[in-house]
């Protein structure tokens, strides 16, 4: 599913959350979901008036009530340790823009695609970088755990290992480090480096040129994509049951327009 990678304005309204009633780690008996999930990661979660939104939890909130009758509760953990925690039972599910990966794959199950992201390069206003080889000597930025590191790690072996990575906890820490020139440019997910560069469009911009997204055909957004992502919902391993009614109310989603529907609030384009 092609999906539009403009950013929209997170400015939107918080999908209503059901609080009450967790029961822990959410086991098969709780009648509430319970989702570990790494805020602030906007636009796909953040805190307003005191409450998690974004896109995850009006996916959420589409999926595990409107569609499977469950409430369900988000439990802010660091992305780092995100599937430890997952599988010591701290929560029932992750929803935090968790890329699919193989490696991942061995630790939990995913839910069928719900999100296409890209990786994107993200530098200063006046900064000379604009192309790939120009980071060669420089100092990037990206947050602990992410694809984004693994991305950097790429590009660090394309350039001959002449290139430092700063992981961060938190892409908000890369971000600021980018702002006070502590590095040269952060390497993140493409939709979520958009709300930090169309907030400061007259200190930050995007890396342009073709890559990854054009080499594979896809719909490419108009900057420089290392890779391609698809996002999904991480379960533990002998959670398959719930994993199926997921992947059936997320098919549901797609096909009723509420998907869409619900992109349009966070994305545009």
């Amino acid at each position: 599913m092609e999906r539009r990678t403009y950013l929209k304005s997170t400015g939107t309204a918080a999908a209503a959350l059901a609080m009450a009633g967790c029961l822990g780690g959410g086991g098969s008996g709780s009648k509430t979901i319970s989702i570990g999930s790494d805020i602030p990661y906007p636009p796909f979660e953040y805190m307003e008036n005191g409450e998690p939104a974004g896109f995850d939890p009006a996916i959420a909130q589409a999926v595990f009530t409107d569609q499977l009758g469950y409430e369900y509760s988000f439990k802010d953990t660091s992305f780092d340790g995100i599937i430890q925690a997952l599988n010591n039972g701290n929560f029932r599910v992750i929803m935090s823009a968790m890329t699919i990966t193989e490696e991942r794959a061995e630790k939990v199950d995913f839910s069928d695609p719900y999100f296409t992201a890209y990786q994107t390069i993200a530098v200063l206003q006046n900064s000379s970088i604009d192309e790939k080889s120009d980071l060669k000597g420089k100092a990037v930025g990206v947050q602990k755990g992410t694809t984004g590191a693994g991305a950097a790690e790429a590009l660090k072996e394309e350039l001959g290992g002449d290139l430092t990575i700063k992981r961060f906890d938190t892409i908000a820490s890369a971000f600021n480090a980018l702002l006070n020139n502590q590095v040269s440019a952060v390497i993140n997910d493409n939709t979520v480096s958009a709300e930090y560069v169309s907030k400061n469009d007259d200190e930050l911009r995007f890396v342009e040129g073709d890559g990854a997204a054009v080499e594979a055909g896809r719909e490419a957004p108009p900057y420089l994509t290392l890779t391609i992502e698809d996002y999904g919902i991480a379960f533990r391993k002998d959670d398959d049951e719930l994993r199926k009614e997921v992947n059936d109310a997320l098919a549901t989603i797609k096909e009723n327009g509420t998907y869409d529907d619900i992109y349009s609030e966070y994305f545009a384009g």
